[in-house]
């Protein structure tokens, strides 16, 4: 029986050829290749091809070499990857990023970077109605005060005989101003930060710390170069307001861990109290020291070692049952080398205190790019079956000496756990391999900090990998929630980029 032919109206057919026309000349401009257009599609039931078989699209590239690997989905704007195939095998170093989306407009990039200044991730689901208003009159009242402050800092030098020059008075006034705007930009700069606040607590923390002693050290500097005093007093109070920043951030997290029941605001102000008398007996004491003209160079170096050992005991001392990045590490670690998980004041005292936040250099990343994780076709085609059934997949990149874990649109908070698992397990089994076959340079070679492997070696780490997950998965969250652990991902400070289906 012939097929039956459902008629189209005239209007109908033109509006979808139009649209297939734009799709596909927005995809020959960002490749800068030009593909034929396929205009008809027949119903067939003969088996599947080798290219459906690999997830490719046949009917977009029919006239190219090019075929299709990858989608990707970030920030809601999304990417095709193509790589190029010659003789059923593909160019080495051919995968490309196809934007499915026309750029945006200047104004929408400037809004864009406006909004991840001033507002919340998530505006406006992430906060509550009154946010708005509060903010808003906030913002007006610090306004007002900024400018008054240009007033009574004039006046203030001018009463306590700064100078009897109107004009002179005028300009010291201009120049404390100037440095107190500085600090006030850095403050605003930092904050934007976010949510690393939260993912690397007591990293921030400790360098806030850093920055604080960097600040009034250059402050000290400015007695020996007083005709640098607006620079160095511009740099010292970006240092110390960005210090200022990250104590307050963190200062009601550190709180909440040692409160118990519903007394958080009891334990912030006894804490407040604490420090505030602390830092008038300090006062005083540096009143009485001064007076005898100490060294500064001296007094300096005594005090801030002092500061910076304090600190650093400070936030060890932070006992958190949460999961970051660090304390994942240890976490999982512990549990692979010995088959327990750590107790929590166990986590928390291995937890790497002394590095930047801001330091990418990390041998696992969770939701990085496809690029990022990927640089040839074939090795993404032959690890995609081993996780086929999982919402993530997990490679190593031997260029960068990292591991990757990529994520799925459609992974959920424990995907992304087991993400990030699977990718400890992978760099143990990497690690444990280099280590027992290091004689064996064909097959495994240790260079610095990064692991060469050959990719036939690379895909049976990754398969045996997954075995290993799939035992240890389970019995690694049953052990961290009888150890007290919080087993959520929403301090593992995932990417956002996604990998969905291309027919989506």
């Amino acid at each position: 029986m012939a097929p039956i032919k459902l008629k189209q109206s005239p209007n109908s057919l033109t509006s979808s050829q139009d649209a297939g026309l734009l799709l596909r000349e927005t995809i020959r401009i960002s490749a800068n290749l030009a593909f034929s257009p396929e205009t008809t599609t027949t119903a067939t039931s003969a088996p599947e091809s080798r290219g459906a078989k690999l997830g490719l699209v046949e009917d977009e590239f029919m006239d190219s070499s090019l075929r299709l690997i990858c989608c990707e989905e970030l920030d809601g704007r999304r990417w095709k990857y193509l790589a190029d195939e010659s003789d059923g095998r593909f160019k080495k170093g051919s995968i490309r990023a196809v934007s499915l989306q026309t750029p945006q407009a200047p104004i929408d990039d400037l809004v864009s970077f406006v909004r991840s200044y001033v507002v919340p991730e998530g505006f406006p689901d992430s906060v509550t109605p009154s946010y708005v208003p509060y903010m808003t009159w906030r913002a007006l009242k610090h306004f007002f005060g900024g400018a008054m402050g240009v007033f009574t800092t004039q006046t203030l030098l001018t009463s306590v005989g700064v100078s009897q020059n109107r004009a002179t008075s005028g300009a010291v006034a201009i120049n404390w101003i100037l440095k107190d705007g500085a600090g006030r930009v850095g403050k605003m700069l930092f904050s934007r930060q976010g949510k690393k606040f939260d993912y690397d607590l007591k990293q921030l923390r400790f360098s806030g710390d850093l920055l604080m002693e960097l600040g009034a050290g250059i402050e000290l500097a400015t007695a020996a170069v007083p005709q640098l005093f607006l620079p160095m007093a511009c740099v010292a109070n970006v240092a110390k307001n960005v210090a200022a920043v990250t104590s307050t951030s963190t200062r009601t997290p550190i709180y909440k861990a040692f409160a118990r029941g519903e007394n958080l605001g009891d334990v912030t102000a006894k804490g407040e109290c604490v420090s505030n008398v602390a830092d008038l007996l300090g006062t005083g004491l540096s009143i009485m020291i001064s007076k005898r003209n100490p060294s500064l160079v001296t007094t300096f170096a005594l005090l801030s070692c002092g500061y910076l050992m304090s600190s650093y005991q400070e936030v060890r001392s932070v006992v958190l049952h949460t999961l970051n990045c660090a304390r994942f590490t240890v976490a999982v670690e512990t549990f692979l080398k010995s088959g327990r998980a750590p107790s929590l004041q166990e986590g928390n005292v291995k937890e790497t205190i002394f590095t930047f936040p801001w330091y990418k250099s990390r041998p696992i990343v969770i939701g990085p790019r496809f690029k990022d994780a990927f640089q040839d076709a074939c090795s993404y085609l032959a690890i995609e079956p081993l996780f086929e059934k999982e919402k993530y997949l997990v490679t190593y990149n031997a260029s960068k000496g990292n591991v990757y874990a990529l994520l799925k649109d459609q992974a959920k908070s424990d995907d992304v756990l087991k993400a990030a698992f699977h990718a400890h397990v992978l760099l143990h089994l990497i690690r444990s391999s280099n280590e027992s076959q290091s004689s064996n340079r064909n097959s495994c070679d240790y260079n610095g900090s990064k692991l060469t492997l050959t990719a036939a070696h690379l895909e049976d780490s990754i398969a045996e990998s997954c075995k290993m997950v799939s035992i240890t998965y389970g019995l690694f969250k049953s052990k961290a929630l009888e150890e007290g652990w919080v087993m959520s991902d929403s301090l593992l400070n995932p990417g956002r980029a996604r990998l969905y289906l291309s027919g989506v």
